[in-house]
């Protein structure tokens, strides 16, 4: 049976203090098995972009626990939390974060030479990330400026899985792509989950991109509303059958 790789109790985030005081979180609980994927849905202001920001162990909760792999992160100094980002978790955000003169092949290798890993072992190692998020070899020479939307958001797929992370957190990852686009990034992630069992967490407000996961959790107003599994979940099409 398998673990939990997160597991969330009573969190509450509260910003703040006396008469001004606004909690956002009212006391968030809930698990998330490894190998899952699991999609946090919510309208702006519900609190998911605050919560997305204590899983990504970016911030830390007012009370409640948080473990991710085993580890209770909620009470982490700064500098430990820095550490469980880098060992733990792999980023896919919105804008893509690229380095716009700068190869795919470096920047894939990029968090590895943060991580002071030698040049040898970057280089198999983003290759091996670049071929698991389906990228073209061809591509990889090219500066991340020469790309399209949905093929950088690809190289940020590959960027956050060198480090072998426990968890992928892709926070709004085809908010800046077209329909046709985002459906080749959602078939890169369910590929990952189905293939190799990689954990993911997808933040979206767009109950269309939620329907690709496993499951779906709702929050609004700080609290779960439902957590259910997407038992019509959309099986997304891949870059073979969309045009790059």
């Amino acid at each position: 049976m398998k673990e939990d790789i997160i597991a969330c109790r009573d969190i509450k985030k509260v910003y703040g203090t006396g008469d001004t005081a606004v909690t956002v979180l009212k006391g968030i609980t809930f698990s998330i098995k490894e190998g899952e994927f699991v999609a946090v849905m919510g309208p702006s202001g519900s609190g998911k972009s605050t919560l997305m920001h204590i899983l990504g162990a970016l911030d830390t909760p007012t009370s409640g626990e948080y473990f991710l792999d085993g580890k209770d992160v909620s009470k982490l100094s700064d500098e430990e939390l820095a550490d469980i980002r880098r060992e733990k978790i792999g980023f896919v955000f919105q804008a893509f974060n690229l380095l716009p003169r700068t190869s795919v092949l470096r920047n894939v290798e990029l968090p590895l030479v943060y991580a002071n890993i030698p040049k040898e072992i970057r280089v198999t190692v983003a290759q091996k990330a670049l071929a698991d998020a389906a990228f073209p070899e061809a591509f990889w020479p090219y500066y991340s400026n020469q790309l399209s939307g949905g093929m950088m958001q690809r190289v940020a797929i590959a960027r956050s899985l060198v480090n072998n992370p426990a968890l992928i957190l892709a926070d709004e990852p085809t908010g800046n792509l077209d329909s046709k686009t985002g459906e080749i990034v959602l078939h890169t992630f369910q590929s990952l989950n189905r293939g190799q069992g990689k954990t993911i967490i997808l933040i979206t407000h767009e109950p269309y991109v939620a329907e690709h996961a496993d499951r779906i959790i709702h929050i609004r107003d700080g609290n779960i509303v439902s957590d259910e599994k997407n038992e019509h979940k959309r099986i997304a099409r891949n870059e073979k059958e969309i045009p790059i």
